[in-house]
């Protein structure tokens, strides 16, 4: 976009030798006003619109930018560009509230608008470039006292989250004693509070409760929400020092002033997200997470059945899955098994819910991404259109002088083409790159969808191992079973949101799977995991849950319908300087029997799993230039037996 206006400059300047009459046209032009009033009204439909609903808030911007016509003024048109950063950047779209600021301040400097973008770029973690942004600010003279509070107070924001502590005090001390001058009470509690938070980041603890201290008297006087807010953070504070008794007491204040709060949408004046995050359900668990660690188990469970059922109404399915899982350990932990396994039973049960709803939350964010980036598209191409609109202009003035001047319209005809040829092949180039950018956003979208896909497919798939002991009243087998089938979902779930995992963990929660499928049909097969002793496994990362399927399909397709007892065999080893060669190889019954044994209703079904791999692969080799290669073929020729290889290369 800088190189378009570059050459529309240069145009602009070509064109300095008009005649008198073009200069008049021109004039008379810029002198043409834009509809500042009705500017003025879309401007204010769209704050008013800000927190309610992002589309509309965003369609009365591009409106007061188009409003604004082919001659915009520079200052209105940065007002209306901050106006629509501030949308994003409620919303947290920070990339895009920090993309138009910048355009912002290109249009029009104002202290105001590098404040926010400074801001922005803390809340999008770019702690140096708003270090780098804010700095200048400090020479400003004349700055109102607000300004400076906030100055200050990004500045601190940054170099915190850059680990400069000294410094970061030093600033939030600089802005507290300009609020207390000019008495802004909520900017004295808040600074506090950060001061607090830095110093409980470095360890001082005591000079961190001290400040803490201070804070929460501050807030006292403030809004209720914000008083709330503070007791919780406070609380978390204690949570660290393990001062539990402390913790349960201000919980206990927070979750009684909670419930007399009116409930509805937060104030312009709270962060968003801030205090929706703090919930009575939440607020519950956590006062019962204190009781366990002072080992009350009977205390804790009131909270735990509490904030289940406070989850359960207001559709809270992470807090009500964690409460739930808890709760099924406190009975565990005081030996009623029977309340354990019935809780944990429910725990799976959510885990289930909670991965639709997360499907559902991927399916409506892509949406919602889409009309935002058509919006965002519309309001450039406002802008494009008015530059390009200059530039027609002054080439039709051109042409003027060039009907006046025969002797120099051969050279202003090859300079128009010249730039004319020029423009094409930009906007040629910045059409490849926004397509090639979108093809990379669509991939990370569709692998993190069927990431998500593939977890809920093998909970499933494991659950029914669980089945077999059950419905033979082996307790004992059962929950020796579900022990280590926990510790397998504990490691997954946190891999979930992993694009790679080192190979070395792939590696480990395969043994375990394999240990839980060979401790259900021990006569139906052995098992080697081969690790060659000369690689380093370390070096190497994969997608998590790749081979699994692979495995599955082995045992239940192939080894279980063995009559003899098969071999599974896992091999690692090195293939080349920057590969290496995973073998799964089965002496099962083979592909094609296996195929002739499924009923007909199976045959007309496709693996999930499997087809999930194959998508996860082509998508990983798109963006990752072929990082793995997969071959399935049969171990002997008669047809027995499976061998998958599997080739894994650096990055």
């Amino acid at each position: 976009m800088q190189t378009v206006r570059y050459i529309l400059f240069f145009l602009f300047i070509g064109c300095s030798t008009m005649n008198s009459w073009a200069q008049k046209e021109v004039r008379s032009s810029k002198m043409a006003q834009p509809q500042s009033s009705l500017h003025k009204v879309y401007l204010d439909s769209a704050n008013s619109y800000k927190q309610s609903d992002i589309k509309r808030s965003i369609d009365y911007i591009t409106n007061s930018i188009a409003v604004l016509g082919k001659q915009a003024d520079k200052k209105s048109l940065s007002e209306s560009l901050v106006a629509l950063g501030e949308v994003y950047q409620y919303h947290k779209q920070y990339d895009l509230a920090i993309t138009n600021y910048k355009d912002a301040l290109e249009a029009h400097k104002s202290t105001r608008t590098t404040l926010l973008l400074g801001e922005a770029y803390i809340l999008n973690k770019q702690f140096s470039e708003a270090e780098k942004e804010l700095q200048p600010l400090l020479k400003i003279e004349g700055l109102k006292s607000n300004q400076k509070v906030s100055l200050n107070e990004n500045l601190g924001d940054a170099y915190r989250g850059l680990g400069l502590i000294d410094k970061a005090v030093a600033f939030y001390e600089e802005g507290l004693i300009v609020a207390k001058k000019n008495q802004i009470s909520p900017k004295v509690a808040d600074l506090n509070s950060k001061i607090a938070d830095t110093y409980a980041q470095d360890d001082k603890l005591v000079e961190a409760g001290a400040y803490y201290n201070s804070s929460l008297q501050l807030t006292e006087g403030l809004e209720p929400k914000r008083a709330v807010q503070e007791k919780e953070k406070v609380a978390d504070f204690y949570n660290q020092k393990s001062q539990y008794g402390a913790e349960i007491e201000l919980r206990k204040k927070s979750l009684n002033e909670l419930k007399t709060l009116p409930k509805g949408r937060t104030t312009k004046k709270e962060a968003r997200g801030d205090f929706d995050s703090i919930t009575s359900q939440r607020i519950n668990y956590k006062i019962a997470n204190a009781y366990i660690a002072q080992d009350k188990y009977d205390e804790a469970i009131p909270y735990l059945k509490e904030s289940i059922e406070e989850a359960g109404s207001e559709n809270d399915l992470v807090v009500q899955k964690d409460a739930t899982r808890k709760l099924s350990e406190v009975f565990e932990y005081k030996g009623d098994y029977p309340k354990a396994f019935e809780t944990y039973r429910n725990y799976v049960s959510l885990v289930d819910s909670l991965y639709v709803q997360k499907e559902q939350e991927i399916s409506r964010a892509a949406l919602f991404n889409r009309e935002i980036a058509s919006k965002q598209n519309r309001i450039s191409g406002l802008e494009q259109e008015r530059e390009l609109s200059q530039s027609k202009y002054d080439l039709a003035v051109t042409g003027q002088q060039l009907i006046q001047e025969s002797n120099k319209r051969q050279k202003w005809i090859i300079y128009s083409l010249i730039f004319g040829m020029i423009l094409l092949g930009l906007a040629a180039f910045f059409f490849y790159r926004s397509n090639q950018q979108q093809k990379l956003a669509n991939n990370l979208l569709a692998l993190k969808s069927l990431r998500s896909q593939m977890n809920p497919h093998f909970i499933f798939n494991a659950l029914n191992s669980v089945n077999n002991y059950i419905a033979k009243s082996d307790e004992r087998s059962a929950n020796r079973f579900l022990s280590e089938f926990s510790t397998l979902m504990r490691s997954v779930l946190e891999n979930s949101e992993e694009d790679f995992i080192p190979l070395s963990k792939e590696l480990e929660l395969l043994e375990l799977y394999v240990k839980l499928e060979h401790s259900r049909f021990p006569e139906k097969f052995s098992y080697e995991l081969n690790v060659d002793k000369g690689l380093d496994v370390s070096a190497f990362e994969i997608p998590p849950m790749l081979l699994q399927p692979y495995i599955e399909n082995a045992i239940w397709h192939g080894l279980r319908y063995k009559d003899e007892k098969g071999l599974l065999k896992i091999d690692v080893k090195p293939k080349g300087v920057t590969s290496l060669e995973i073998t799964i190889t089965d002496d099962g019954i083979g592909r094609k029997k296996s195929s002739q044994l499924k009923t007909q209703n199976q045959k007309k079904q496709k693996s999930k799993g499997m087809g999930n791999i194959k998508k996860r692969i082509a998508i990983l080799n798109d963006m990752y230039k072929n990082k793995v290669d997969v071959a399935i073929s049969d171990l002997t020729k008669e047809g027995s037996g499976t061998k998958v290889v599997f080739v894994l290369r650096k990055d």
